[in-house]
């Protein structure tokens, strides 16, 4: 009898509890997760093409905004102030697709706006200057044609002489440009009877950037006697450029 009444508790505990768990809402973790992913370029125009009812933003400056920028795009500035209260004004429950110049800032922008509840953000890795040096449409681009930057042959033309030239492409807002920029700035001080530098804005010479097929900064290249015998592309310490060049 005991046996019987033991079993009898257990079934109509089981089916208790089985109606409880049918009962129970769906948790936080059942919910669509947000998106915040890097696409290339390709993949980047191929959605804002096909996709609705979207949002694309460009987080560069409005100067850099000005001198070309993709179709439908709203402008708001990653390093504004006022960053964080204009994007909390879209719609976050629309796709986002966000880009920069090179992809940096456009990354940081991503993740921020993941943290603030968009449910889907997509990041385009390398920014304009894959975009461009893909030759991709591009809106308002005679803003941009109206200060052309330096020439291919104005470049070729820096690279003459005996001594090395190490040619330094970056921007005033890239964080590892300006991390290695002293370094450079150090080791050509140090030898300055056989190496000279060269900088170059990537944001004032956009059509020599594409000439070059640069999608990337910091953009590093060392010639000598006019002819290019090394490049690399990121941040790199003077210990492994030395190394690197054998200067």
């Amino acid at each position: 009898m005991t046996r019987i009444f033991s079993s009898l508790v257990l079934f109509i505990a089981l089916g208790f509890s089985a109606a409880c768990q049918h009962s129970v809402p769906a948790t936080e973790n059942s919910k669509q997760k947000a998106i915040n992913t890097t696409i290339p370029v390709n993949d980047f125009e191929k959605q804002i093409k096909e996709k609705k009812d979207i949002q694309i933003v460009d987080v560069r400056t409005p100067d850099e905004f000005k001198g070309g920028h993709l179709k439908n795009a709203f402008n708001i500035d990653y390093r504004n102030a006022e960053f964080t209260s204009q994007v909390d004004a879209l719609d976050k429950s629309k796709p986002t697709y966000v880009y920069c110049l090179s992809g940096g800032r456009s990354a940081s922008a991503a993740s921020q706006m993941g943290k603030m509840g968009f449910i889907e953000v997509y990041n385009m890795e390398g920014g304009m200057l894959k975009w461009n040096a893909a030759g991709k449409a591009v809106e308002n681009p005679a803003a941009s044609n109206n200060t052309p930057g330096m020439s291919m042959i104005e470049f070729n033309k820096l690279l003459s002489g005996d001594k090395y030239i190490l040619v330094d492409f970056n921007a005033p807002w890239c964080a590892p440009c300006m991390k290695m920029l002293p370094e450079l700035e150090a080791l050509v001080a140090e030898k300055k009877d056989k190496l000279s530098l060269v900088k170059i804005d990537a944001d004032k010479n956009k059509n020599l950037m594409k000439e070059k097929g640069i999608n990337g900064i910091p953009h590093l290249e060392l010639y000598k006697g006019g002819q290019l015998i090394w490049k690399h592309d990121g941040y790199i310490s003077r210990n492994q450029l030395l190394l690197e060049t054998k200067l």
